[in-house]
């Protein structure tokens, strides 16, 4: 009786297991149709080639423009200063605190760095106008600091605490042994580090910087309020831009339902997945690449 109690506790578990996992895939997939039908309109009354316009101008009476281009170049360049930022910084502080810092230290740097991740966006915003922004000002002699290297600051800022968190877990999962192996054919503390315990953990510090690449795509109040929102085409830090997601935030709520306007930023959405889709292979192939080498 024990035993079949025991299996059918176990089978009972998987399943639950199983309508988890595929509940998750479900939701997924929803996503995915309801922003895809919703998407379908627009591409087909302007076409494919719509979305690569130079202009976004989608509430003028005369002559309107629902190219994205300018909000996929914003979003690129935003996202790409950001990780330059955060990913150096945040993968050193966490080998510092996972090989190097003292038990003391690492009681007070871990606190702080989760503080850190549960400072809402909107505060980090605040932050950034009253702060950063005219810092970028001074130091730059700009007229205005609102620009893509203000953001990248506020969303490195943002995905820093979250790299350092699982690159810190990952480096301080890797088996002693390793260490232990290094240290005995003379390796020196620092060697060891890069050439064994990096190596080691890649896969978790990959992880860690997707999903802090991730945080800094989908974010939107921070950007909105420090990137000076114009929506041009050009890749300088310095000058104003304006991101697929903040686009979104900034006109869902006052478009009128079904019109072309409304299917754009379905569009928008659509082509916000698809970025986030591509990053995620582009990790699975860096992590493929390293483990067969």
């Amino acid at each position: 009786m024990a035993q079949a109690s025991q299996y059918w506790k176990a089978r009972l578990i998987r399943y639950l297991f199983m309508a988890a996992a595929a509940t998750s895939i479900l939701i997924v997939v929803l996503v995915f149709l309801f922003l895809g039908r919703e998407s379908v309109p627009f591409i087909a009354k302007h076409g494919l080639g719509a979305i690569f316009g130079g202009q976004w101008q989608p509430v003028s009476f005369e002559n309107e423009q629902f190219g994205m281009l300018p909000l996929i170049t914003g979003s690129i360049l935003v996202t790409l200063l950001a990780t330059v930022l955060a990913v150096p910084f945040g993968i050193v502080a966490a080998i510092y605190i996972a090989e190097m810092a003292s038990a003391a230290e690492r009681e007070i740097w871990k606190p702080v760095i989760e503080l850190l991740a549960g400072i809402p966006s909107v505060v980090l915003g605040f932050f950034g106008l009253v702060v950063v922004a005219p810092l970028v000002k001074e130091v730059f002699g700009l007229t205005s600091g609102l620009n893509a290297f203000t953001g990248a600051v506020l969303l490195a800022l943002m995905a820093i605490p979250t790299i350092i968190t699982i690159s810190e877990d990952a480096i301080r999962n890797v088996p002693q042994s390793y260490k232990e192996a290094s240290f005995s054919l003379g390796a020196s503390k620092l060697q060891t580090i890069w050439k064994v315990t990096v190596p080691a953990a890649l896969s978790g510090i990959v992880a860690a910087v997707m999903l802090g690449v991730g945080r800094v795509v989908g974010e939107t109040m921070a950007v909105m309020m420090v990137t000076g929102n114009a929506a041009v085409i050009t890749f300088s830090p310095t000058e104003s831009v304006r991101t697929m997601t903040a686009t979104v935030a900034a006109e869902m709520g006052e478009v009128p339902f079904g019109s072309d306007h409304y299917h754009a930023l379905f569009v928008i959405g659509v082509v916000l997945l698809l970025m986030t889709f591509g990053l995620n292979m582009v990790a699975q192939r860096v992590l493929r690449k390293y483990r067969i080498g």
